[in-house]
């Protein structure tokens, strides 16, 4: 009997060996192409694990990562004492905060008005429209809002013209939060109705066609049918954004950031940028990526976790 069933376990290695081998020459082209990005992933997301080292170490870029002395955890010890530390990590856990409390209900709430519209022509002119700020850099955002809106700007000029005074926009600390909070919105808010819009898309239309003839309002279709439909989306990109609470991107702070300004927009990383390309210092430099990298990954547990509890869907 056992030799059957090893007999029967070899046969069904080789069948499993040979189909696998089949599949590879089948679909060859297919794996050719999916070796970029591969290669991608490991080349540069990957290799630069190793430079984690430097934070454990007095980095010198002479010695290198194998020459320089190791130091453990003495860089975050140093950096937990820096007022300037918790400064930065405050405004970017505030700047997120307000980032997603604004930011993340406008996309939803765009694709659902997008989604009634009725005009075909005008709906796809709009998405178009609302799109085309993702694809612009926040060194041309930044200019284009220091143009409108600093002191001898667009906006000022006309409010001038009305017998109105001088907003200070971007250099009176309340306003360049609204200001920063408000441009954010405007950048990213067409990009993220691509996802919503495509939910929208798969949910059953037999259920539109039953609410029609139950005679519902359009709200109550959008309330009963329309967001339970997104909810699962709403729930996956909930969960990552809470992810990203300790990380914030470099270029939107430091453009439309300055010195009167700098309580607000000095954020994690511009903090990373100053101590390791201003100063040199680049074992404080990776520390802090360090800490960012353990800190988002709590946040993103821990919001996936609460998810489940209370009976939503997570992101595994």
């Amino acid at each position: 009997m056992k030799a059957v069933l090893d007999n029967v376990g070899g046969n069904y290695k080789i069948k499993k060996k040979g189909s696998f081998v089949r599949s590879i020459k089948r679909d060859v082209l297919l794996y050719v192409l999916l070796l970029l990005p591969i290669a991608y992933i490991a080349i540069f997301k990957y290799a630069p694990i190793y430079g984690v080292l430097m934070a454990f170490q007095d980095y010198n870029m002479f010695q290198g990562i194998s020459g320089s002395e190791w130091v453990g955890l003495d860089v975050f010890n140093f950096i937990f004492h820096q007022n300037s530390f918790y400064r930065a990590l405050a405004n970017t856990l505030v700047l997120n905060f307000l980032d997603l409390v604004a930011g993340f209900p406008a996309p939803i709430i765009l694709a659902i008005l997008l989604n009634e519209l009725r005009h075909v022509r005008f709906k796809k002119v709009t998405q178009t429209i609302l799109y085309l700020p993702h694809f612009l850099s926040w060194v041309i955002i930044g200019g284009m809002v220091y143009l409108m809106f600093s002191s001898g700007g667009m906006a000022n000029s006309v409010l001038s013209s009305l017998g109105f005074g001088k907003i200070e926009f971007l250099s009176q600390k309340t306003n360049w939060l609204i200001m920063y909070i408000a441009v954010g919105v405007w950048q990213s808010v067409g990009w993220g109705t691509i996802l919503y819009l495509a939910s929208i898309v798969g949910i059953n239309k037999e259920l539109y066609e039953a609410s029609d003839i139950d005679g519902c309002s359009r709200l109550r279709k959008i309330w009963h049918i329309t967001l339970p439909g997104m909810k699962s989306t709403i729930m996956v990109l909930l969960i990552l954004q809470i992810g990203r609470m300790v990380s914030i991107g470099f270029d939107r702070p430091f453009v439309m950031g300055n010195s009167l300004v700098s309580e607000y927009s000095d954020v994690i990383s511009t903090y990373v940028y100053r101590i390791g390309i201003g100063s040199g210092d680049f074992s404080q430099a990776t520390a802090v990526g360090l800490f960012q990298s353990v800190a988002g990954l709590l946040f993103l547990v821990s919001a996936n976790f609460v998810a489940k509890k209370i009976g939503e869907q997570g992101i595994w």
